[in-house]
């Protein structure tokens, strides 16, 4: 409702300002187009994003001055520092990377987004830009047609461009009609009650367009045509940085732990380096003055030395803030606690993450993860066997010893806490996801559901199975006790062989191997065991009945996961499980278990 009120309100104050200023028309008209080239700009960098964003932050990451560097290098490319935090706090959700590098990615995002001043003040303000926009959109949405993502994605990145440049020119012959006629420069406020003022402006402006650039270029072009001061404008520089924070924290909104402890890290960053400039205003510029002197700026080039103060503010900000990251990590981690979540909740699926299809695609991996350790523990309580003694290696054989059975109605309210709601939490994740996969990303997508549908079909199974294992696994009948532990045996084979799998790929092959021999050979009714059992009168025509049902749930239980551990060994998605780095907090099924029985 306080939404749609604002937007009301702001809706209103346009109209009015249109009808009673052509001028202010010529200048929203401008930053309108320059705000959807920098949509447009967005959109075609996420069309390149199948595997090389995850891969360059790989190498970027493990230093702080390369983290700091990447920040600063993707957005001075992308222009855009608001899309490089949705983008850190995205990678920072999925675990693909620590809250310390996260750090030095928005640090250096502060930097790169300088880079647009100098690009304006030193180019656009000087060239006929609107010249080299038209052709470049022209080309852009032709591309735009294209079927093949990889020429959308350039068509984007061309009109994107081109609606940038444009919208530039649209803001500059706006304030520059000014002159003829309204003098803003009149309502300079001079002294640190304009600094504080102008700063708010500064602030509002960039929370209401989203966008520290647009509020940049907007200064700049306002300063260029005389209609606000120097001195007014450098508050407008400090004032953007604050207020790009607000995208920040809203990208923040859906993500986990991780991801809002980065985004107040950039709130205290940016507020931090703000306070910073406004203090120190008057040494800032005279810095300015003296570093402009040096680097040739005439002064009177205001537009050029608005463009040193904002990098040299930004430039401080990171000298002071990047060697407090080690102490500012572990003050985060006490300002947001990390939450408490229950077995069966999703522990990393988050709206931020499905900013990009490679988080995306790591958060249903991890969340498969964590769903397939409920799945171990599941079927161990459903066999009456202990999760520990099964991941300890040793011979099915040899772990036999049964704990104290769960009852039916204890393992369907273990199943319905533990695995129907999580799996339908990833189904339907994963179906928002797929939108933008390329068909590599969706093939791999694909097989994760695969796994995911064969390993709770046996969980299905394990529920009928279980009745007559707690009816004959301890019968005085020597023979249906044997062999149902032969059921038991045969299925705790194949999950072993499935635990290997993210420890040691050959020592997994090499297990599956011998347990789908070993499922090849269990068939009673084939092998003749069934027959010998009942012609010798050593169970009864009911016992018989049930050992038929029961040993097709086993071989059942026992293929699917067969199957789920092949799919898991796959080459291209055994490489995607194996670049999931593990994050502290998963919960142990162990714990599940314990608390149903």
């Amino acid at each position: 409702m306080i939404k749609k009120l604002i937007l009301s309100a702001i809706l209103l104050a346009l109209a009015w300002a249109f009808s009673a200023s052509p001028e202010f028309k010529e200048i929203a008209a401008g930053v309108a187009i320059f705000l959807f080239g920098m949509l447009s700009l967005e959109e075609g960098f996420k069309a390149f994003t199948g595997g090389v964003l995850e891969n360059l932050l790989d190498r970027s990451t493990d230093r702080l001055w390369k983290s700091l560097g990447f920040g600063m290098l993707v957005t001075t490319v992308m222009q855009s520092s608001s899309l490089v935090s949705v983008i850190a706090i995205s990678f920072l959700s999925a675990g693909l990377i620590e809250l310390a590098p996260g750090l030095g990615i928005i640090f250096g995002a502060n930097i790169g987004t300088t880079t647009g001043a100098w690009l304006v003040a030193g180019i656009g303000l000087n060239v006929d830009i609107a010249a080299y926009a038209l052709p470049m959109i022209v080309f852009g949405v032709i591309l735009l047609f294209q079927s093949q993502k990889a020429l959308k994605g350039l068509g984007y990145i061309l009109a994107g461009v081109g609606f940038l440049f444009l919208g530039i020119a649209y803001m500059k012959a706006g304030f520059e009609s000014f002159q003829s006629g309204i003098d803003l420069a009149r309502y300079a406020v001079p002294g640190l009650k304009g600094l504080l003022i102008y700063a708010l402006v500064g602030i509002l402006a960039t929370v209401v367009m989203q966008s520290s650039h647009a509020t940049l270029i907007l200064a700049i072009a306002a300063l260029a045509a005389g209609q606000i001061t120097y001195e007014n404008s450098l508050a407008i520089a400090i004032g953007s940085n604050v207020g790009t924070t607000v995208t920040a924290v809203l990208g923040a909104m859906g993500a986990n732990t991780a991801g809002k402890r980065l985004a107040l890290a950039h709130f205290i960053f940016n507020l931090t380096t703000g306070l910073i400039a406004i203090v120190f205003i008057s040494p800032l510029a005279f810095a300015v003055d003296e570093i402009s002197a040096v680097l040739g700026i005439a002064a009177d080039d205001y537009p050029l030395k608005f463009a040193v103060f904002h990098s040299l503010f930004n430039v401080i900000g990171v000298a002071i803030m990047a060697p407090l990251i080690p102490r500012l990590v572990p003050l985060l981690e006490r300002l947001v606690p990390a939450r408490e979540l229950g077995v069966s909740q999703p522990h990393f699926l988050n709206e931020a993450a499905l900013a990009f299809p490679d988080t995306a695609l790591k958060a249903i991996v991890r969340e498969a993860g964590h769903l397939f350790q409920n799945a171990y523990g599941f079927i161990a309580a459903g066999l009456g066997l202990s999760e520990d003694e099964l991941r300890s290696g040793r011979p099915p054989t040899q772990i036999m010893r049964r704990l104290p059975a769960l009852d039916a109605a204890a393992l369907d309210d273990l199943y319905e806490r533990r695995i129907k709601g999580l799996h339908g939490a990833i189904f339907a994740y994963s179906t928002r996801a797929e939108a933008g996969m390329l068909p590599a990303q969706l093939a791999l997508l694909m097989a994760i559901r695969r796994a995911l549908r064969d390993v709770v079909t046996a969980i299905k199974d394990i529920k009928h199975l279980h009745k007559n294992l707690l009816r004959y696994g301890a019968a005085r009948n020597p023979d249906m006790r044997a062999q149902y532990a032969a059921a038991q045996s045969l299925i705790a084979a194949v999950l072993q062989a499935n635990d290997l799998i993210p420890q040691d790929r050959d020592r997994a092959v090499a297990a599956l191997e011998a347990a789908e021999r070993e499922i090849a050979g269990y068939d009673i009714v084939e092998n003749g065991t069934l027959d010998g059992l009942i012609r010798d009168n050593r169970i009864t025509p009911a016992m018989a009945t049930s050992l038929i049902n029961d040993s097709g749930y086993a071989i059942n239980i026992a293929r699917k996961l067969a199957e789920a551990g092949r799919t898991l060994l796959e080459e291209n998605t055994y490489a995607l499980l194996l670049s999931v780095r593990a994050e502290d907090g998963t919960v142990d099924a162990t714990t599940a278990v314990q608390e149903a029985a």
